[in-house]
């Protein structure tokens, strides 16, 4: 039961990874743009080694990502006063409304994935992805050795 749970798991988001890249490309995006432009809204102002360990992408990568979006004026760099070798990266005026494009995407995304589910097992959900979450983290964390 476990396994098959873990499988399930990995295999329904592999799924909604590719629904949602699928998704976006009609709005003219990459998969990993659009989220590189979702995480630029909801952890506004980092640089660029932030998001693309967020995105688990390489920083080569991740630059790539963002010269695409620079030249679309949807995204740009400025200079990270505590480490000049770094960009803090922005989102651009220019880019609001393809964001909120995004994020109706997102919105219709999930309520295709819970289709059926009452607002009692979408709460249920919600609370069992948080406490995942928590235990996920939980597990990461290096034993603390009383001594």
């Amino acid at each position: 039961m476990i396994i098959e749970t873990g499988y399930r798991l990995a295999d329904n988001s592999r799924q909604l990874r590719r629904l949602f890249d699928e998704r976006v490309r009609g709005l003219g995006l990459t998969g990993p743009q659009a989220r590189l432009l979702l995480s630029l809204e909801r952890y506004p102002s980092e640089n660029q080694a932030f998001y693309a360990e967020r995105l688990e992408i390489e920083p080569i990568t991740l630059t790539r990502i963002v010269d695409r979006l620079e030249d679309a004026g949807w995204v740009e760099r400025q200079a990270d006063p505590a480490d000049r070798r770094a960009r803090i990266l922005h989102l651009t005026d220019k880019s609001r409304g393809i964001v909120t494009r995004l994020r109706g995407n997102v919105e219709a995304l999930f309520e295709d994935m819970l289709d059926g589910f009452d607002e009692a097992e979408r709460n249920l959900f919600a609370q069992a992805l948080e406490r995942i979450a928590a235990n996920l983290v939980a597990a990461r964390q290096p034993e603390v050795v009383n001594g």
